[in-house]
């Protein structure tokens, strides 16, 4: 599990470190520095961007650490009178040289704001930023973007490549900030405020048949979902809850026809009353808004099995939030909702996503799936993950239902529901690369790519 630290507790870690700060920042510096040679593959021109302070005073240093190794380095001071003294000595004793504007370089170091920096970048900057050309090196983060949220509430940098020092932040898998490269200068950090679950990970905690397994200890998934308007969705749904593993899945809804002409090893019918035992439930994907829809969603959670909440669903919870009643607390619910949903549910996101999941989560007392190019996943118990989408290929019509189908799966297997939220979320973004191969998809190939992505985690699980 990788995790990620505010910027306070990283500040915190640094004044718990045995040595000096000056000693920090050399060995960050000396780290931006290595990074910045691996980058030039043997070219000899680096651009540094110097602001104020600390995130300046890296900059400059790795400047003194590249002039002993004999490349050329050209700084402009953005703010000369509060440049770092100590580092700014150190680059011109070794060479450097200070300039108003940056020559023709082929690499720039992005030292301009560090992780206190609030706002986009102020008009000098984009002045000097807007006139590179070559591929930029940000110093801990992409100046102009927030350290805790990733947030770009004005104009920043967009890095090749980041490198951060002591632990990951927030903003590295909230935002992109490039290849993200940690460099360790010997901090010692508590719990993480976020983390990421590797794929052997999610590999681990996925549920595969074992010598002692059948259908109902590999867990029995219902699905109530899809109309006569979207069978669709029923039919992505429910075959993301049979690809994803389940023991047995039990489709109940309008478009029986539809999911048992493509899934025959579903039991369907028409009616949640005559579904059968089921050990999770997905409901919502097509559903519809009606009053047909929400006795099922009330059903469904009266159930006192742990529910997958998506699409549909969401905004009658939202609309009519007594159905909310007809839980018992103790049943685990997952809500699954992209930014529009949430804000029917539980107001506008804004810029710091992890802590309106947390609040929703913690109003709702469920883990809250927040979609996204980043999709954080929170637990009423604080508890938050993230997981980052390398492409955007998941962003189709339908790829919603198949998510909510691997959550569903999941849960019914009797994963802890934070874990089967993330580890669904993680098999369907690398489905969804898989099956593209760098072309758009449907959502139905994305489907259809499900046993491959599950195969690939799982071989990345340490043999015993």
């Amino acid at each position: 599990m990788r995790g990620m630290w505010t910027a306070a507790e990283v500040r915190a870690a640094e004044e718990r470190a045995p040595v000096a700060e000056s000693v920090l920042m050399r060995r960050a510096a000396f780290g931006t520095a290595t990074v910045a040679l691996s980058m030039l593959d043997g070219r000899r021109r680096v651009g540094l961007l110097v602001g104020a302070g600390n995130n300046g005073g890296d900059a400059l240093w790795a400047g003194y650490f590249l002039r002993r190794r004999g490349v050329r380095v050209y700084a402009v001071l953005l703010a000369p009178e509060r440049a770092h003294r100590a580092g700014l000595a150190a680059f011109r004793r070794a060479g450097g040289r200070v300039v108003d504007l940056l020559p023709e370089v082929d690499l720039v170091v992005d030292g301009i704001v560090g992780l206190s920096g609030r706002g986009g970048l102020r008009p000098d900057a984009v002045a000097h930023v807007e006139r590179v050309t070559a591929p930029i090196l940000a110093v801990d983060l992409p100046s102009g973007l927030d350290a805790d949220t990733g947030a770009a509430s004005g104009r920043h940098v967009r890095a090749a490549v980041t490198v951060t020092f002591g632990c990951l932040k927030p903003v590295h898998a909230l935002a992109d900030c490039g290849d993200v490269r940690l460099v360790d200068i010997g901090l010692s950090v508590d719990s993480p405020y976020l983390s990421e679950l590797t794929s052997a990970e999610i590999g681990a905690l996925w549920p595969v048949p074992g010598r002692s397994s059948d259908k109902y200890t590999q867990g029995v998934t219902g699905v109530a979902a899809g109309s006569s308007v979207y069978p669709g969705a029923a039919v992505l749904a429910t075959g993301a809850a049979v690809l994803g593993t389940s023991g047995m899945v039990r489709y109940a809804g309008a478009a029986a026809e539809a999911v048992r002409a493509r899934w025959p090893e579903a039991i369907c019918t028409g009616s949640i009353t005559d579904a059968g035992r089921v050990q999770a439930w997905v409901v919502g994907p097509g559903l519809g808004t009606g009053s047909s829809a929400e006795a099922a969603l009330r059903t469904v959670l009266e159930a006192g099995v742990p529910v997958c909440v998506d699409a549909d669903a969401i905004t009658l919870l939202a609309t009519n939030p007594s159905l909310s009643d007809a839980r018992d607390p103790a049943t685990p619910l997952v809500l699954t909702p992209h930014d529009r949903e949430f804000a029917r549910l539980a107001g506008a996101v804004g810029d710091d996503r992890v802590g309106a999941a947390r609040r929703a989560a913690a109003r709702f007392d469920a883990v809250v799936l927040l979609k996204g190019h980043a999709t954080v996943i929170a637990a009423p118990d604080g508890r938050t993950l993230v997981n980052r989408a390398g492409s955007s290929w998941a962003a189709t019509a339908g790829s919603g239902d198949v998510l909510s189908g691997l959550i569903g799966a999941l849960l019914a297997s009797g994963t802890d529901p934070l874990l089967a939220a993330a580890g669904a979320a993680h098999v369907h973004t690398l489905a969804a690369d898989l099956a593209a191969s760098g072309a758009p998809i449907p959502a139905s190939s994305l489907l259809a790519a499900v046993p491959d992505a599950v195969r690939t985690v799982r071989a990345l699980v340490p043999s015993e």
